[in-house]
């Protein structure tokens, strides 16, 4: 996981960013523990709160949950809920603008599906 000090997005977000990722890589398998708030913040160099911020967002999500006295776990389903959250940001993010400006251009669905399969091509 990288952090970066210059970016615009809160280190928080990068954080819940960052533990997703790696949930969704595979790194942190369903029902492993993650690495705890004071490791967060000792190896980003972050403070403690900021790292609790960026996990209490997961905690809320339901992607994460806590074992009182243990730790942080990965919860059972946070893979699928992962894949769902983000094709919903992808939607949102990227293809909501390529159809309104395909639209302006007047290109078809078909030629936007061509289009996209040329990308796929390798």
């Amino acid at each position: 996981m990288n952090i970066s000090f210059n970016e615009e997005r809160p280190i928080f977000i990068q954080i819940a960013e960052g533990i997703e990722d790696a949930i969704l890589s595979g790194a942190f398998k369903e029902e492993s523990q993650i690495p705890s708030i004071t490791e967060f913040s000792v190896n980003y160099r972050i403070n403690p709160a900021t790292a609790l911020k960026g996990i209490n967002i997961l905690v809320e999500e339901g992607i994460i949950y806590k074992k009182r006295g243990v730790g942080m776990f990965v919860s059972i389903g946070a893979v699928e809920q992962l894949k769902g959250k983000r094709k919903e940001q992808f939607y949102d993010n990227f293809i909501r603008n390529l159809v309104e400006e395909a639209n302006r251009l007047g290109i078809s669905k078909d030629e936007i599906i061509t289009l996209l399969e040329r990308g796929y091509v390798k």
